[in-house]
């Protein structure tokens, strides 16, 4: 384990006992971001305070990005890309399904990435060239390689139009594939695909501290992942290149406007 990923995975542990100590309880600090169904609280302020403040004293020329407002420039093209708690809707609602995502990348793109689900205790973490691993053992995307085989999994704006539009793809795509699963929190939903508890996963609307420790996990357990470019951005990866070409086709829209598709990474 290379130093960048230890000290990923026991932030995101850090951040885990912070929000282990507010599941459960009354929401404090509630409020509002996109829409009156996207709420934060303090135990995600916290959560990415911690973070922040580890981060600052063991890596001070990093920069690091945080969804709730951590922005620091770093000196040496390295940045931490933060989401101290993907699933807030879940943690709220006293669902288990919620993760702390920690990724680092640098001038090569990502190196270090890290999801982390304290409740059931779950590390799911990789690294570049190196593999990808759940609690210390190596994990493998599935050899499904086709929709009709296919437990998908995906998730849906916050805004109401958005929504109405991901409902039309959802209901294309549902009568293709074996079932499909929305567990709200689209860093775990990649990390597992990573280790084959899904097929492939597709959402529009997520912003990069979403999905970039999850887009390494994919990528280091074997798996593909492309963009679905256009408003707003999305994130296809799958255990297959063939799934996730019949997926694409399903789930991009631009195909209906003949524009190509992306190339798979």
């Amino acid at each position: 384990m290379s130093a960048d990923l230890e000290l990923a995975e026991r932030a995101a542990r850090a951040a885990g006992e912070v929000l282990m100590s507010y599941f459960g309880h009354a929401a404090a600090g509630l409020s509002l971001k996109s829409s009156p169904t996207d709420p934060v609280s303090d135990a995600d302020r916290e959560a990415e305070q911690t973070i922040q403040e580890l981060l600052a004293a063991e890596r001070p020329d990093d920069g690091v990005v945080g969804e709730e407002g951590a922005r620091t420039q770093g000196a040496g093209g390295r940045t931490w890309i933060v989401d101290p708690l993907d699933g807030t809707v879940n943690f709220l609602y006293g669902f288990r399904t919620w993760a702390v995502s920690i990724a680092l990348e640098d001038e090569e793109g990502l190196a270090v990435g890290v999801v982390f689900n304290p409740v059931d205790a779950e590390c799911f973490s990789a690294q570049r060239g190196e593999g990808a691993a759940l609690n210390g053992r190596p994990i493998h995307v599935t050899q499904c390689p086709s929709l009709d085989r296919a437990m998908v999994a995906t998730g849906f704006s916050y805004v109401a139009e958005q929504r109405a539009e991901q409902a039309e793809i959802l209901l294309r795509l549902l009568p293709q594939i074996r079932d499909i699963r929305r567990a709200g929190a689209a860093a775990l939903d990649l990390a597992y695909v990573a280790c084959g508890r899904f097929d492939a996963f597709y959402e529009r609307g997520l912003k990069r501290w979403d999905e970039a420790a999850g887009r390494l996990l994919v990528k280091e357990a074997g798996g593909v992942v492309a963009d679905l470019e256009g408003e707003p951005h999305g994130v296809l990866a799958a255990a297959t290149p063939e799934l996730a070409a019949l997926l694409e086709q399903e789930v991009d829209d631009r195909l209906d406007l003949g524009v190509g598709q992306p190339a798979l990474e």
